[in-house]
Formats: structure tokens, sequence, C-alpha cells
């Protein structure tokens, strides 16, 4: 299978497939350590924006740009996986327009980390095809992260995506895995961390339901912060995310919901829910998702200044959800437009330390805190040999 996706997404020949290419968006800069390293002299001008800007926009998005080198983005959803398994051919180096994100387009909207799902297809039963689909998705991110190793790097905890920024690669953390992934099997969980898995999200499963966590959906939770895997509770219950909030020793996520009180949707948290999220220190990623959000820019600052108003300046972060057939704002329709975000909510008022820790501190503070529970967790207790046939029967 490897060697056929090679053959379908190699680089075509000088000349070739001139039709299927387009040109890079905004620019090819890099980072090295904590500095951004100019794109060549031969390489694109950045795109021009579509009409004059506002003297103050202009400002603030130069402010954005230089407050992004110092603290990237780190987008907490993206559907690239699945996305690339659609296409019959794809060049993220030299940009795809059946894509929403590429390499020129992360590195024009400073992109310093990125989770990217992996998502069994709806109806597919839980089981055997469902943990193989997982797993030919893993297998899809690795082949595509190696192949574009001087752009992309595989990460799973705060030390790794440093690096890899350090290193002037962008960090894919792998997951969330939906939670049908690991077969009710806490050793399918187990070997897709080994595989380098680093959030599940635990709705739709029979042990994370309506009315709240099962035995075994605990005992999940509880081998989870054993391996420092993350939970992700976007589209869980209430009833399973307090409880979730109770088992869990290590912080936990909601990878794309926003504020219930703007914008009425299942998976958007209400001000309770918001209030618990500050009190456990977890994380709410506001999407870039018209239906969730808001079809404008400024909706999704508005989300996420109630987040950041309820649950705290550390509980608030960013999901792009770009390649997941998602309608976008349209100020946000690719990945190269978080700039265009830093810059209304500088232009807002927020203190650049909050805007710093939207973009990247917050989601380092989740990471280094899974990695330090799962630590103290092995000291403790070995692998659970929990059965969901045992506990849930």
């Amino acid at each position: 299978m490897a060697d056929l996706q090679d053959e379908l997404d190699s680089p075509a020949e000088a000349g070739e497939n001139d039709d299927r290419r387009t040109a890079p968006t905004p620019t090819d800069d890099t980072f090295t350590d904590d500095t951004w390293v100019p794109a060549p002299e031969t390489a694109p001008e950045p795109e021009p924006e579509p009409e004059p800007l506002e003297p103050d926009l202009r400002d603030a998005l130069e402010r954005a740009r230089d407050l992004l080198t110092a603290h990237p983005v780190a987008d907490g959803y993206s559907g690239l996986p699945s996305a690339l398994w659609e296409l019959p051919w794809y060049d993220l180096e030299l940009g795809d327009s059946g894509l929403e994100t590429d390499l020129p387009r992360l590195r024009a909207g400073r992109v310093g980390m990125q989770f990217w799902s992996l998502q069994v297809p709806d109806g597919q039963p839980e089981g055997d095809r469902a943990v193989s689909s997982a797993l030919e998705q893993l297998d899809l991110v690795r082949h595509v992260v190696g192949r574009y190793a001087n752009g992309l790097r595989v990460a799973r905890d705060a030390s790794e995506t440093t690096d890899a920024r350090n290193c002037g690669r962008i960090a894919t953390l792998i997951g969330p895995a939906s939670g049908r992934a690991i077969g009710d099997s806490l050793g399918a969980l187990r070997q897709l961390h080994t595989l380098g898995l680093s959030s599940l999200t635990l709705s739709g499963t029979s042990w994370a339901g309506e009315s709240g966590l099962t035995p075994f959906g605990e005992e999940v939770v509880r081998e989870m912060n054993r391996l420092g895997v993350l939970a992700d509770l976007s589209g869980s219950s209430p009833a399973t995310a307090r409880r979730v909030l109770a088992v869990s020793k290590a912080p936990v996520l909601w990878t794309r919901s926003g504020a219930r009180a703007l914008r009425e949707h299942p998976a958007n948290l209400d001000d309770e829910m918001l209030a618990a999220v500050g009190r456990m220190k977890g994380l709410c990623l506001v999407p870039f998702a018209a239906d969730r959000t808001g079809p404008a820019l400024g909706d999704v600052a508005d989300h996420m200044e109630h987040v950041r108003r309820v649950a705290g300046a550390d509980c608030v972060g960013i999901s792009g959800m770009y390649d997941t057939r998602s309608a976008h704002p349209g100020e946000l329709t690719d990945a190269s437009r978080y700039p265009r975000l830093v810059a209304e909510l500088l232009r807002r008022g927020w203190p650049e330390a909050d805007v710093a820790a939207l973009t990247w501190g917050n989601v380092q503070r989740v990471l280094r805190g899974a990695d330090f529970t799962a630590r103290a967790a092995r000291e403790r207790r070995g692998a659970s040999t929990a059965t969901i046939g045992r506990l849930d029967s």
C-alpha cells in the first residue's frame, strides 16, 4: 500500500501536472530556534489582501505576525489524514488546491503544531474494522510526515513539540482518534499509543454515553492517564464530561467546542461546563466552523472572549478544523489565516500574554500535565488487564 501511495503522491517531473498545482500561498518562511527564517529571494511574494487594509488592521496584522514568530499556533484539530486518504494525488510542499492545508499555508499561518485526527467513518461498527481503519490512517500520517520531513515531524509531548519547532519543523501530533478505534480493548489503546497516538475522543462509544462513563469507561480514562493519552470530550454528554473530570488526573480537552451561550450547538459548552473546565484547568479549543461559532471572523473572536472570560485565559485555544468538510468563517478560509484572527484579538485589547497562551502556551501546558501525570501513574500501577465484558456485564 505504501509503494502504491508513493507512486500516487510523488511530485511530478518538471512540466507535468501543471494544471493540478497551485501557487504556494502567502510565504515560504520557516522558523529555526525561536526566529523565522525568511524565504529565499526567489520565493513568491505574499498574496495581497483582497482589498486595502485599514491602518489599524494593517498595524494589528504586523503585531500579530511578530507575536506568532515567538508563539506560533498550536492547532487542536486537523482533518488532513482523511482528506489525503481520499485524494489520488497531492503535493504538500508545492501546495494543493484540493486541500485547505499545505506547508506553504502552514508557514504563512505561523503554525508550530497540529493535531491530526484519525476518524472512523460514520456508520462503521466497533471492532476489528474500526481498529484497522485507524491503523491505516495512522500509517498514512507517518508516511506523509516521513515524505515531508523537511517541514513536519511527529511529536507526542511538550518536549518533542518544542524540539520540532527548534529544528524548523511543524510538530504533528497523532489524534484525536475516534474512541471506537480501540475496539473496546485496552491492549489496542496501548498499541495505538506505542505507534504515536496522543489523544482519544470518548464520544460515540458504548462505554461513554448519555448516562456517563461505565466501569470500563472509567478504566479507559485511567489507562489513558497512565499512558499520557489526552481525553477529548467534544461531543460527549454532560454526564460523561463531568465523570471524566472527576476520574482523570490529567487535563482534558474539548478539541472543537465553542460557547453555547453564543451559539446553540450540541458540541458547544454551556457556562456551567466552561466554569468546570476552568476549575480543572482543562482546555476548550474554539473551532473555525461556521455551524459552531458563526459565519464571520468576529463570531470566532466572540467565542474566544466568552471562553476566556468564563473559563480563564489559561483554558482557551484554537481549533482550525481545516480539511474536515466544515464551512469556515469567510476570513478564515485556510491554514494561512491565523494571523488575521490574532490581529482581531489584539484590536480588541487582548494582552499579548493572553494571546501567547491562546496560540501556543495553553496546549503546551496540557501536554506537560499529561506527561507529568503519566510518569507518576506508571510509578503506582502497571498496565490494566480490565476487559469490557468483565466490568460492564
